[in-house]
């Protein structure tokens, strides 16, 4: 699958989450939300497709996993930060939202 139908995967996907999680820890209206998560989107996507470009075949799936968390903390950090909301729910957000993306992945790819 190319980049960009990658990214759009991704969006498509994570950003209904995303609004549908942090609609009540948030006092953020969901545009505001759903602007803040194509953001965060656009900010970890290209180095994680990059990354996981150049992994060799036999680790790709540990590395798979490491990328994959270090997306769900970035992206919760930048959440708390652009919606000034603290503590867990924009990293419990982050987590389910990047579950949903990697599962429709999957299932695309088969």
């Amino acid at each position: 699958m190319p980049h960009p139908a990658a990214l759009a995967l991704t969006v498509v996907t994570e950003v209904p989450v995303y609004v549908a999680a942090l609609a009540m820890a948030s006092a953020a209206a969901p545009g505001r939300t759903a602007f803040a998560a194509v953001m965060v989107n656009c900010v970890t996507h290209p180095p994680l497709w990059w990354f996981l470009r150049h992994v060799p075949g036999g680790g790709y799936w540990y590395a798979f996993a490491a990328a994959e968390s270090a997306v769900v903390l970035v992206e919760g950090l930048l959440l708390s930060r652009a919606l000034r909301l603290p503590g867990p729910p924009p990293y419990a957000a982050s987590a389910a939202a990047n579950a949903v993306s990697v599962l429709a992945g999957f299932l695309l790819l088969g």
